[in-house]
């Protein structure tokens, strides 16, 4: 539908945005996930009266959800990806999550050069883990999917 090429402009795109979020000096970081944070904290506040999450650890549990988030979405492109342009299966896979795995290792070092970032194993972990999840829901939706038609 889209042609062969379009599903990599998605992938290439998605990490030139991760690329531009982990160029931002830590203090620019901490303002948009702090900006989101309070909108969380405003709405657990107006659904749970009284109840008022402590905001520095909310704003942990964001960022670390941003990462995962981020290369979920990454997985997703990735494996779409190569199945668009005629890879399959397992060697799809792998690919797919070794490329997601390397972008993110490159990412965290990148934020060593940013002042005020530093760059964690941790942090690869959780974005491996995120496109992980999204290209095993992907290949197995596949999987559903063609059997159902079949």
């Amino acid at each position: 539908m889209f042609g062969k090429k379009t599903p990599w402009l998605l992938v290439l795109a998605w990490m030139a945005l991760i690329f531009f979020l982990s160029s931002q000096q830590a203090a620019d970081s901490n303002q948009l996930s702090t900006g989101i944070t309070k909108i969380i904290v405003d709405l657990i506040s107006g659904v749970f009266p009284g109840l008022s999450p402590q905001l520095e650890w909310l704003n942990h549990i964001v960022r670390k959800n941003a990462h995962f988030i981020a290369y979920f979405i990454l997985g997703l492109l990735q494996i779409n990806a190569l199945y668009a342009n005629g890879l399959r299966g397992r060697k799809a896979f792998i690919i797919a999550l070794l490329i997601c795995f390397l972008y993110a290792a490159s990412d965290e070092f990148h934020q060593t050069l940013v002042p005020g970032r530093s760059g964690e194993l941790r942090d690869v972990f959780i974005d491996t883990t995120g496109a992980l999840s999204a290209i095993g829901v992907y290949t197995i939706g596949r999987m559903k999917l063609r059997k159902s038609i079949t």
